[in-house]
């Protein structure tokens, strides 16, 4: 592991400051929009823009790569991002704001794209593995120290806007003057929807439902505290706890998704998801509650996807595990575009509570489902299912395949290596 970061600090020195101004921009945008007077119905459109743009990107970006390469893309991508955190401050108006969050969902899209492709590039088979749980880690750990730079100023004024567009910017030196070749860029085509329907009906469900989590969860966290009457600072400790818990979480739910029925991991984690909406409901003004449940829906939200992801696998050709990522992320995309607006009408229309309500009943149906699923097919013995590999839902098309491919060399190699043995 000290020999891929030695080797990776560039991109992941990179990847931190990028995961800087994302994190803070989330947070800050919910409490800047309350303070300006927005809704959260409103908040919640410009919260889903994020993830419209994302959608788009995933499919466009490798377009313009394959036309001007990845570090013309990761210049110009990132330059977007950094001027439009600036004018956020400048232009408060929700139509701009929301047109601006399209624009930097897909370019941190694209700039995934191209941070992914370079990590992919500079490992081998053997740190691959270690390399993309240190893409994990860094992502989330730059989204929880966003949360304490929040603090550094007043969300009311400039400063913090331009903390995060600096850190944008100064992102692209590691990146930039890396001494690493651009990588060859490639994407496997998609599976269509109904061949992976056919294939796992309970990866595409549970895909389409983790996206309305995911942006409901996580974009819409900052709007929830300002609804509530958090302060800034408790503001972001509720997020922090959110994606504190995923950290903790993630690869316990991976140790054990080797080791049984997938679809009864995804039941329970998704119950146990579901009772943590249950105590968000009756939180009330605790503070302490509020954490909790923050941290045990959030906790489950994030290794939920990759175990999904596993699953999906099982029933799938070695071939077609990096073509069938594509198809999920899309589905997921579509279900985040989605879940934001729904959930900030609710809560416009029924109060705060609302969010871990709308979060508990999406956790609670993918349960259900799973549970059904069980009743409909046998269980893929363990000792054939594909190993777990961690990925964030929030990664774009190539960690994706990455992961895809890593289980199904792993699934090839154990085998193989059973195959010797009988022999």
């Amino acid at each position: 592991m000290l020999k891929v970061l030695r080797d990776l600090w560039p991109l992941l020195g990179g990847l931190m400051l990028l995961m800087l101004g994302n994190g803070m921009q989330g947070t800050l945008l919910g409490v800047r929009g309350a303070l300006e007077g927005f809704g959260s119905l409103e908040l919640s459109f410009i919260m889903s823009a994020y993830f419209l743009g994302y959608l788009f990107s995933a499919r466009l970006t490798p377009r313009v790569i394959a036309k001007v390469g990845h570090v013309r893309v990761f210049a110009a991508y990132a330059s977007l991002i950094s001027a439009c955190f600036v004018l956020y401050a400048a232009i408060p108006d929700p139509i701009a704001w929301f047109v601006m969050r399209v624009a930097v969902g897909f370019c941190y899209c694209g700039v995934y794209v191209v941070v992914e492709s370079w990590l992919n590039d500079s490992t081998s088979n053997e740190t691959r593995g270690q390399a993309l749980s240190a893409y994990i880690f860094v992502q989330i750990i730059g989204i929880i120290a966003a949360q304490v730079i929040m603090n550094f100023a007043d969300a009311d004024g400039y400063v913090l806007f331009v903390i995060i567009s600096v850190l944008v910017s100064v992102s692209f030196l590691p990146i930039l003057l890396t001494v690493s070749p651009a990588p060859v860029f490639h994407t496997a085509r998609p599976m269509t929807l109904m061949q992976l329907y056919k294939a796992s009906p309970l990866g595409i469900v549970a895909a389409f439902l983790l996206g309305s989590f995911f942006s409901s969860i996580f974009g819409m966290g900052a709007v929830y505290g300002s609804a509530q009457g958090l302060s800034v600072q408790q503001i972001t400790m509720f997020v922090s706890a959110i994606y504190a818990g995923s950290l903790v979480v993630q690869y316990p739910l991976g140790w054990l998704s080797d080791r049984m029925d997938r679809r009864q991991l995804i039941m329970y984690a998704c119950a146990i998801s579901a009772f943590g909406g249950l105590i968000g409901i009756w939180a009330g003004s605790s503070f302490m509650l509020i954490l909790i449940a923050g941290a045990v829906m959030g906790g489950l939200g994030s290794p939920l996807w990759s175990l999904v992801v596993a699953h999906t696998n099982d029933y799938l050709d070695h071939q077609d595990m990096a073509s069938a990522s594509g198809g999920l992320l899309f589905v997921n995309g579509i279900g985040a575009v989605g879940g934001a607006p729904v959930l900030g009408w609710l809560m416009d229309t029924l109060g705060a509570w609302t969010y871990f309500a709308f979060n508990g009943l999406l956790m609670a149906l993918i349960a259900l489902y799973a549970l059904y699923r069980m009743t409909q097919r046998a269980a893929t013995p363990v000792e054939d299912t594909t190993p777990y590999a961690p990925v964030l839902p929030t990664a774009s098309p190539v960690a994706h395949e990455v992961a895809s491919e890593m289980g199904a060399e792993l699934a090839q190699a154990a085998h193989e290596e059973e195959s010797g043995q009988a022999a």
